[in-house]
This record gives structure tokens, sequence and C-alpha cells, in this order.
């Protein structure tokens, strides 16, 4: 079939190695900073409460999910949900990571407009996300003269594309909110500080990799469309 032959190989295996190394880095760090206490004895549910003080920001709710690595903010319920093994846990990376979450908490009540971006195309890219394969995989089987079908496909596919890059300034921008406030309140000592930064460094590179992995299977696809007229 189309999608695997060598050309879409050379397009996607690096985006696929960069994409491992990445959730790797992420979860190696989490767990290496995870084992180192933080001095001031503060939990993630602490550190978090911490940073929407620092802002200003009230109303928002701060409870433990299950899961690890589960950590978000819900700005439908205005609820930041701390996974186990941040919620209370007093350690580097869960402060890094609850202050992150924090940090979105922030943006929401602040309106940061990238931030009201990526929720006004959600709905647009989790239509587009289920839709684009069943358009692309018929168009690709049928002749080439029904090419509207496929590219009805690839504009369903690059609503999900759009999404992945508005994600980006989004989620350096609450990493950065998080150090700022961590700094500012001497949470964590310089040491401790510095591995909170290398936790959401790579928890952030994720993200990168998720939007080059989509840009790469969408220059193929329109590859793949172009090639077909000819």
């Amino acid at each position: 079939m189309v999608f695997y032959n060598l050309n879409y190989l050379i397009y996607m295996l690096p985006c696929f190695i960069l994409s491992l190394i990445c959730n790797i880095a992420v979860k190696s760090s989490f767990s290496k900073y995870s084992q180192i206490a933080n001095s001031r004895h503060l939990t993630g549910a602490q550190a978090a409460q911490q940073v929407l003080s620092a802002h200003g920001v009230t109303g928002v709710r701060i409870e433990p999910v299950q899961g690890n690595l589960t950590d978000h903010f819900d700005p439908r319920t205005n609820v930041i949900r701390l996974s186990e093994s941040v919620y209370n846990a007093a350690t580097v990376s869960a402060v890094g990571v609850a202050c992150h979450e924090a940090g979105h908490a922030v943006q929401h009540a602040e309106g940061y407009l990238p931030n009201k971006i990526r929720s006004a195309i959600v709905p647009m890219a989790n239509f587009g996300s289920r839709l684009s394969w069943l358009f692309l995989v018929v168009g690709l089987l049928l002749p080439a003269k029904y090419d509207f079908v496929l590219i009805i496909g690839i504009v369903l596919f690059s609503l999900s594309v759009l999404f992945t890059l508005v994600t980006l300034p989004v989620e350096f921008n609450a990493s950065n909110r998080a150090l700022k406030t961590i700094k500012e309140t001497n949470m964590l000592n310089p040491d401790e500080y510095s591995g909170a930064k290398k936790v959401l460094s790579a928890a952030a590179m994720t993200y990168v990799a998720a939007a080059a992995t989509s840009i790469a299977q969408l220059l193929r696809l329109v590859m793949i469309a172009n090639n077909r007229r000819r």
C-alpha cells in the first residue's frame, strides 16, 4: 500500500525516532527527579496552589487523578487534576509538573490568546481526526478522477495538524510561567530548579515531536495527491 513505501519511511522514520527518544526522555527525567525530595517539602498540590495564589487566580480546584503522568487542567470545570505521583508527592518532579498545570489555569484565567485559539479549534480538530483517515483510505483506493475524496481527507487531517502547532506556544508558555513563579517564590533551590526545568523541557519536546510528525504526514499526503495527478 502506498502509505508504506520507501519514501514514506524516509519521511516518517526520523519523526518516529524523535518521538520515541522524547517519550523516553520525559519518563526518564520524571522518574529521576521523582526520587529527589524538594527542600521545602512542598507537595504537588501545594505547589500548584502557590502558582495560583501568586497570580491572583481563585476558584480553581486541585484534585488527585489516577494514573501516571495523567496531570492536566480542565478548563470546562476549572479543575487541576494531578496524578498520584504528583498530588501528594514532595519531590522536584511533582513541583515542576504541578506548577506547569497551574500555568495552564493561569492562562485560562488571563485569557491567553493562543490558549483561546486552541480551545476554539478543539471541536474541529477532533472532527478532522475522526474522519480524515476514512476519506484518505477511500480516496487512495479510488481512481485518480475521484481525488476530491483524498483532498477532503487531507483538509480534515490538516485540522489536527493545526491543533498540534497551536499547542506548542501554549505548552511552552505554561512551562515558562511555572518556572518563573518557582524562581520568584523560591519554591525550589537552584539545583532543584534545574531538575524541574529538565523535566518540563523534556515534556515540551514531546509536543515538538508530535508537531513534526504531523507536519511530515501532511506533507507526504500532499505529495501523494500531487503524484496521482501526473
